[in-house]
């Protein structure tokens, strides 16, 4: 998995393993994207790898806050991309949507950095932040992620 990202450096982001010894745990570091509210934000995160990727998707998880509506107040990453391979119960994904073995860290993390420039209100993982980026974006959303950028600044090297 690491040998394809030294060979891809993607703008916009960093990974390695959190152990040496674990191969199934990543840490990334993705910087928040230029022209978005998330801008010049350092926002750290897990990528937890299944024993049976790459048939499975791996579970991401922001460590540093974050208000962003397809993230969960915990931090989890909801994206088609990081969702079981297959038909969606509910209907809302296409199949090719989903997770698919050829997904990379590198691909996982482009979908990441555009999920943060672009949202997806249809679907949300977190209500609030959906309400608010639909109803209130230059206001209470744009103070809530200023507030986590800054916050992600002052801790992103600890």
């Amino acid at each position: 998995m690491s040998e394809q990202l030294n060979k891809n450096p993607v703008e916009g982001f960093s990974a390695g393993l959190i152990e040496d010894n674990d191969l199934y745990r990543w840490e990334v570091l993705i910087i928040g994207p230029p022209d978005t509210l998330y801008e010049g934000g350092v926002f750290k995160a897990h990528l937890t790898f299944p024993k049976d990727y790459p048939l499975r998707p791996p579970k991401m998880k922001f460590i540093t806050d974050i208000w962003h509506p397809n993230v969960d107040k915990n931090g989890d990453v909801c994206i088609s991309i990081l969702h079981e391979p297959g038909e969606d119960k509910y209907g809302y994904e296409k199949p090719e949507e989903r997770w698919l073995p050829i997904h990379t860290v590198e691909t996982i993390m482009i979908s990441v950095i555009s999920m943060l420039a672009d949202p997806n209100g249809d679907s949300p993982a977190n209500v609030d932040a959906a309400k608010e980026w639909r109803e209130d974006r230059h206001g209470a959303f744009k103070r809530k992620v200023a507030r986590c950028v800054r916050k992600s600044q002052e801790t992103a090297f600890e």
